[in-house]
């Protein structure tokens, strides 16, 4: 099992959605940014750097918001998903196609990977 994280990056009362690129085993897909953790590497250090790697920003990594397990075809993943706030650093698009700024109520009218599915429905409740 893959253990990943997952970024609720919040501003101005709207969440960060980014769309995977072409060639990605989930191309097309909406997520809420993070990645792989590496051995000996907290969740939280973990989403840092990646956003880091993904988009060129520093983050403060809050609260864990929820996990969830999804089979996909090739490989099954834990998602941990943690509230987040840019701290600095401009948006670039290293491994996106896209982003957006949504609306919590609005998330699950993107076509979401199955794993961030449950992530968007723990924000509806606080919503």
């Amino acid at each position: 099992m893959k253990r990943v994280t997952a970024a609720v990056l919040e501003k101005d009362g709207r969440v960060l959605l980014a769309r995977r690129r072409a060639g990605d085993a989930l191309a097309g897909k909406w997520e809420f940014p993070g990645g792989k953790l590496e051995e000996g590497e907290t969740p939280e250090a973990c989403l840092a750097r990646e956003l880091a790697e993904e988009f060129g920003i520093a983050a403060e990594i809050g609260a864990f918001v929820c996990s969830s397990e999804f089979e996909y075809r090739h490989f099954h993943v834990e998602l941990l998903a943690y509230r987040a706030r840019h701290v600095s650093g401009e948006f670039v698009l290293n491994d996106h196609s896209e982003i957006a700024w949504v609306k919590p109520e609005d998330v699950l009218s993107y076509d979401l990977a199955s794993a961030d599915v449950p992530v968007a429905k723990e924000l509806l409740k606080d919503a």
